[in-house]
């Protein structure tokens, strides 16, 4: 059987539109945050994705773990940066030197040395604001689109049926495939399995693994070929399909379709004027020159 994310109705901004023009906001946005690396821009997207955000009626008690997982795997990629300058030569031709942190020790005749620059520390401020931003935005599709709606919002913005009805049950394989795992490794569990006390190196643990991952991987298939042949026996893609479910477009879904080509254009048009580079401001390069 089929698991949806944790998905409820909330009296919110998001919901009140039509999934479809949500879809299309998203798309956009995503379009627009990747055009940049100058803060200037980055910075105003990044409040709309906190206003979406605010006004979505999710709690921190359903998506903490979320949060902390992205929060921390944005930050380690952020400090990671800044400390290889990785990445941000690309955007800068020249690195400007606040100071230099030099190890007491050496390795092998080297001395690690940190040089800590304008350009880097910008790189990552810029790479932290985009990159939440996204993550944002995309987190907030499986906790407030219905998933009865799947089906439909994709047919709805011009995919096939056999594409549209692909969409939705990737969108439910992964919560599908959690609660798969969750439940195999409950069942281990109450057998004496334990898998805190898991030893060894890297193939002796994923060796010692295959008590979960052989049972939840023959599930996963044996699941696909039931929904396989539920959907031959329907006749599935022998004609055009009808849906349950129909949208229809309002005044405000208008509104906001609107808004998001608004948002695309402008910010294709600033990106080929050339204000999509990383920006360094004036005062940052007058202080490491001071």
């Amino acid at each position: 059987m089929l698991v949806t994310w944790r998905y409820r109705e909330r009296n919110s901004l998001i919901q009140s539109f039509d999934p479809r023009a949500w879809v299309i906001f998203y798309v956009a946005f995503l379009a627009s945050s990747l055009l940049f690396w100058d803060l200037r821009f980055l910075v105003p997207l990044l409040v709309i994705a906190l206003l979406a955000i605010f006004t979505s009626g999710i709690t921190w008690r359903e998506t903490y773990r979320t949060w902390l997982f992205i929060g921390g795997f944005i930050t380690f990629f952020g400090v990671l940066t800044f400390l290889t300058g990785r990445g941000g030569m690309e955007h800068y031709a020249q690195e400007h030197v606040i100071t230099s942190l030099r190890a007491p020790f050496e390795i092998l005749g080297w001395q690690p040395t940190l040089n800590v620059t304008v350009e880097r520390i910008f790189y990552a401020i810029s790479q932290f604001v985009r990159v939440f931003s996204v993550s944002a935005m995309t987190v907030l599709i499986p906790y407030t689109l219905n998933p009865e709606l799947y089906g439909v919002t994709f047919h709805g913005l011009g995919l096939p049926d056999k594409i549209a009805y692909a969409m939705e049950l990737t969108m439910r394989f992964i919560p599908t495939f959690a609660r798969d795992f969750q439940l195999t490794m409950d069942a281990q569990r109450a057998r004496g399995y334990e898998i805190e006390k898991l030893r060894g190196g890297l193939f002796a643990q994923v060796r010692k693994l295959a008590p979960l991952i052989v049972p939840v991987t023959i599930h996963a298939i044996a699941g696909s070929e039931d929904i396989i042949d539920a959907m031959d026996l329907r006749a599935f893609g022998v004609g055009p399909r009808t849906w349950l479910k129909q949208l229809h477009y309002r005044r405000r879904d208008q509104v906001l379709i609107a808004a998001a080509a608004l948002l695309f254009v402008v910010s294709l048009l600033f990106s080929m004027l050339g204000y999509a580079r990383l920006w360094i401001p004036d005062w940052a390069l007058a202080w490491a020159a001071g």
